[in-house]
């Protein structure tokens, strides 16, 4: 059974800087892409970004760009999401996201998910 499970978010002020982890359980980690998304509260799902399975690859949404960094160690089975300089518009619920094929994960559709860690950025 695959477990995806999200940890590290909070509340932060604004500027500071949160590390979310997500570990994997069920599957070998290192062939799989891995991402991490985002839905604010009345919005939809929004990606933010991905790292191919050697780790050599990563691409990010924009507004994260600069900001954000995400890594990942295969011996812990982990991906993990630097976020600096935080704002006001990244208080969302991050969930990470594990598949085969990165496109599926940029796409949305990977096949395995976590639950979600809440992120709040306060002024």
């Amino acid at each position: 059974q695959v477990q995806l499970v999200e940890s590290g978010g909070g509340l932060v002020q604004a500027g500071g800087s949160l590390n979310l982890s997500c570990v994997v359980s069920g599957r070998t980690f290192s062939t799989y892409a891995m991402g991490w998304f985002r839905q604010a509260s009345g919005k939809s799902r929004e990606f933010v970004a991905v790292i191919s399975r050697s780790g050599g690859i990563t691409s990010y949404v924009d507004s994260v760009k600069g900001r954000f960094t995400i890594s990942r160690d295969n011996a812990k089975n982990t991906v993990y999401l630097q976020m600096n300089s935080l704002k006001l518009e990244d208080t969302a619920v991050y969930y990470c996201a594990l598949d085969l094929s990165q496109n599926r994960v940029v796409g949305g559709l990977a096949n395995y998910w976590g639950q979600g860690t809440q992120v709040t950025v306060s002024s």
